[in-house]
């Protein structure tokens, strides 16, 4: 009960139905009259509602935050003219002035319009914008098996001990480091990966030189924007090679020049008839064909460099990762001057860190830098710090180990699958990297055929002319690029099962 003459105080929360139209003069319209029911004044009651249930001290942010999303979506169309508000204070159970000043401030933004006299309304500013959400990183729903090569194991990926580094990180990382990096790195880890890539690659490596990029597109997208400041206009790739070396050099206009590869690495006498003084190389282990450079034909190319005072950009993306004996050392540890060396930890760890790095030579580090600085100002110095401590702690060389030892049994796993389901297959690019190169006898052909089948399969596989620039019109039998390392041996041996399944079903 309450004192007799008094009013009951008002309580929150709204009434079952709105109560503007019987005294509030017309019913709510449009902006092509007025309506024969309150819709505009409907809409707005419902999408406010939930919001006029927020704490009091967020009620204000709440309101205008459902009005604004209202209007974004279409939801309250242009020219829906609002009920006053003292009607629809009255109607959510709040007080006014947290409805005038929602009104006002979304009038200031540019969503509502009013006019003395002449009500509330719906601007035309706003474009109502349909809610999508897509998700554009590589995948394949619904496929079987996966021989798609360039992914790495994510399972391995150090949970714990990258999360005790983070933690330790987040504790000692002193406050200065938080600001704006220098654009080549964090000093320490600039330090501890100069350390790593000399005693791992055999790299000349400088800290001073070095420069922490997100990943190896960046590194290249870098240099290709370094090259062309100096006036370089094409640069050669190895054929067949990464496509992704094409887009990247395009975006700084620079064409790429396909180069052919023998026996021993890329052509050098094609090299020096191109006219190019550039050259992009995976000497390690080469992509996709998985040869080795040859001793001397490392010698040739760093002497064509060297005379046409040019450049060889080695993309080591696979280099820690040999079976048979150590790793081949870095073509750079010949030549620093004349060698631009990038590699991530996208093979390693995981590509989704975006964390690499690019040892570039005297004469094109100011401009790398420069552009370093003014495409991102710096990568992020918490993974900076954290990789570094991952380094300096030896968690990076017991990750490289265990991954080795996976991956060689997943090859092992490969190879003697191939040759138990396709007789007279030859297998090659076997002592390094993530992938293997499968040349099956003609009778499995046409290729064109054997894609159709396994795609029909819902297995994924590559063929090694799709990394070609210039087509093959040789009538082999399929020749074919197979990843392994982010395939479980079970799944190895059942999708190599499933693709000959494939062929003898058609």
């Amino acid at each position: 009960m309450t004192p007799s003459g008094t009013n009951p105080a008002p309580q929150p929360g709204p009434p079952s139905t709105p109560s503007y139209g019987a005294q509030s003069g017309p019913p709510l319209g449009t902006a092509s009259g007025p309506a024969t029911g309150p819709a505009g004044g409907s809409v707005a009651w419902e999408v406010l509602l939930p919001a006029a249930s927020a704490p009091a001290r967020a009620r204000g942010r709440a309101l205008q935050a459902a009005l604004r999303d209202a209007v974004r979506s279409g939801r309250l169309a242009p020219g829906t003219r609002l009920p006053s508000s003292r009607d629809l204070a009255a109607d959510l159970g709040v007080s006014r002035g947290l409805v005038t000043e929602a009104y006002e401030q979304l009038t200031a933004e540019g969503y509502l319009r009013s006019g003395r006299g002449a009500g509330t309304w719906v601007s035309g500013a706003a474009r109502a914008a349909r809610p999508r959400v897509r998700d554009l990183a590589p995948g394949a729903p619904g496929v079987r098996a996966d021989f798609v090569p360039g992914t790495p194991d994510l399972s391995l990926f150090p949970r714990t001990a990258w999360a005790a580094a983070q933690r330790a990180v987040l504790t000692d990382l002193p406050h200065e480091d938080l600001g704006y990096p220098d654009p080549r790195g964090l000093p320490r880890l600039r330090t501890a990966l100069a350390s790593l890539l000399a005693r791992r690659r055999g790299v000349v490596a400088d800290p001073e030189r070095l420069v922490v990029v997100s990943g190896v597109a960046q590194a290249t997208a870098l240099l290709a924007l370094a090259l062309h400041a100096r006036g370089t206009r094409a640069v050669g790739v190895e054929d067949p090679g990464s496509p992704r070396h094409t887009a990247l050099y395009a975006a700084a206009g620079v064409t790429v020049v396909p180069l052919p590869l023998d026996d021993e690495g890329l052509a050098v006498e094609a090299l020096r008839s191109s006219g190019v003084r550039a050259v992009v190389t995976t000497p390690a282990h080469q992509f996709p064909t998985g040869i080795a450079y040859s001793a001397r034909r490392r010698t040739e190319l760093l002497d064509w460099a060297r005379s046409e005072d040019g450049f060889v950009v080695e993309d080591d993306y696979d280099g820690d990762f040999r079976y048979d004996r150590a790793p081949v050392g870095a073509l750079q540890g010949l030549d620093p001057e004349r060698v631009a060396y990038t590699g991530s930890v996208s093979k390693s760890l995981a590509p989704g860190l975006r964390l690499g790095w690019l040892l570039v030579p005297a004469a094109l580090a100011e401009e790398v830098v420069e552009r370093k600085r003014t495409t991102d100002l710096g990568h992020p110095t918490l993974d900076q710090a954290l990789f570094a401590r991952f380094v300096e702690r030896g968690d990076y060389d017991r990750q490289l180990r265990r991954c080795q030892r996976a991956y060689r049994e997943r090859r092992d796993t490969l190879v003697d699958a191939l040759r138990e389901h396709f007789p007279g297959a030859r297998v090659s690019g076997i002592a390094a990297g993530l992938h293997v190169i499968a040349e099956l006898p003609a009778r499995y052909g046409p290729q064109e055929r054997f894609l159709e089948r396994t795609s029909a399969a819902g297995i994924q596989v590559r063929a090694l002319a799709q990394y070609a620039h210039a087509r093959d019109e040789r009538e082999p039998g399929p020749r074919l690029v197979l990843g392994y390392a982010h395939v479980a041996p079970a799944r190895i041996r059942d999708g190599v099962r499933l693709m000959a399944q494939a062929l003898a079903d058609g």
